[in-house]
């Protein structure tokens, strides 16, 4: 029996859901709309656990032609700037405004994974592209995942939304916590910015009820960065410091997230686990039409976070080599099957 009390249990389910329900109520995406879900997404200084990407569905397959490893910052400005025609890089790149050695050997990576073509002309190094970038990402929405909101974990999350809202780096905010089935759900309760939606979430029927619907996020307009704030008591009395963000630079973090997203998607987990421990399983949880796979540990018989299932496990056990015989491919144990079937189901939610 899961204990959905534990956030990472939980987190999966609600990428599950999502997947497959978004937009939650009665909104519903457009014909030539489709969403990827990822977890583990965000920026250096704020990381959601689950981010849903609204994706035009054609643009979406045209953005294949790039390959399934993402692009990062610098080889975003190289596709997405490179020329139809071949041109020095330094006059196609020229708003790019960083150091050119850097500018350089983004160009270079962007040539070795044939994103682009490059040719050496009067010794300088020329570019163009291959295929046009699409614009393919049309919203990005963030969910915090806070199965347990006791006063503590609202607190500290109120101040994590809060950031969120003046941040708009995603379009919508919410936060899902475990449903009670009380009169007065406590997500409803709990003292959230207005502007963040609030989903109460049942993992074991795999649907979600909305307690509150969000405000879109002025993505579009420079963002504030809330750097430091007082605590209110009569012992700290300095002044909040924040930093504007530009909304440039906020359009291409967003990009970037999408594409982390793109390679990653939400069954990634594995690639932190320890699937080719004997103990290691993957286990069918939630009713029949919404029965998704979780992680499982025979020998400590819970859902293990990729810390708890990792070589300094105590109970860690390579699998026998004799198990890599026995109906599972020579090249590989039961581990790896299992690891190939989360990969099958990651590669489906990529159109081709």
């Amino acid at each position: 029996m899961t204990d959905w009390t534990r956030e990472f249990p939980f987190e999966l389910r609600v990428c599950r859901w999502a997947e497959h329900e978004w937009p939650p109520g009665e909104a519903s995406l457009q014909p030539d709309q489709c969403v990827i879900v990822g977890r583990q997404l965000g920026t250096r200084e704020r990381r959601w656990d689950t981010v849903v990407a609204i994706c035009d569905a054609e643009a979406l397959r045209t953005r294949a032609v790039f390959g399934e490893r993402a692009l990062d910052r610098n080889l975003l400005r190289v596709v997405r700037n490179a020329p139809f025609d071949f041109e020095w890089y330094r006059d196609a790149l020229e708003l790019w405004t960083t150091d050119w050695r850097y500018v350089r050997e983004a160009v270079k990576d962007a040539a070795d994974r044939d994103l682009i073509e490059t040719r050496r002309r009067n010794n300088r190094i020329e570019l163009r592209r291959r295929w046009e970038y699409p614009d393919w990402l049309e919203a990005l929405i963030a969910i915090e995942n806070k199965p347990d909101l006791d006063r503590s974990a609202a607190d500290a999350l109120a101040d994590q939304m809060q950031r969120d809202v003046a941040f708009g780096l995603a379009d919508e905010a919410w936060v899902a916590t475990l449903k009670t089935g009380e009169s007065a759900e406590p997500g409803l309760l709990a003292d959230m910015p207005v502007e963040a939606g609030v989903l109460a979430v049942d993992p074991e029927a795999g649907d979600a009820d909305v307690l509150w619907h969000p405000r879109s996020l002025a993505v579009e307009a420079p963002g504030t960065r809330i750097v430091d704030r007082p605590t209110g008591s009569e012992y700290d009395q300095s002044a909040a410091e924040f930093e504007y963000v530009d909304a440039e630079w906020k359009a291409l973090a967003r990009l970037a997230i999408a594409e982390r997203l793109y390679e990653r998607g939400w069954r990634s987990y594995v690639d932190s686990m320890q699937p080719d421990c004997r103990h290691f399983e993957l286990e069918t949880v939630g009713e029949d039409g919404t029965a998704a796979l979780q992680p499982h540990c025979a020998a400590k018989q819970t859902c293990p976070t990729s810390w708890e299932c990792s070589g300094r496990c105590s109970e860690y056990e390579p699998e026998p080599p004799a198990w890599r015989s026995k109906g599972w491919p020579i090249e590989g144990g039961p581990g790896k099957g299992l690891r190939s079937v989360l990969e099958a189901r990651r590669a489906r939610k990529r159109p081709k």
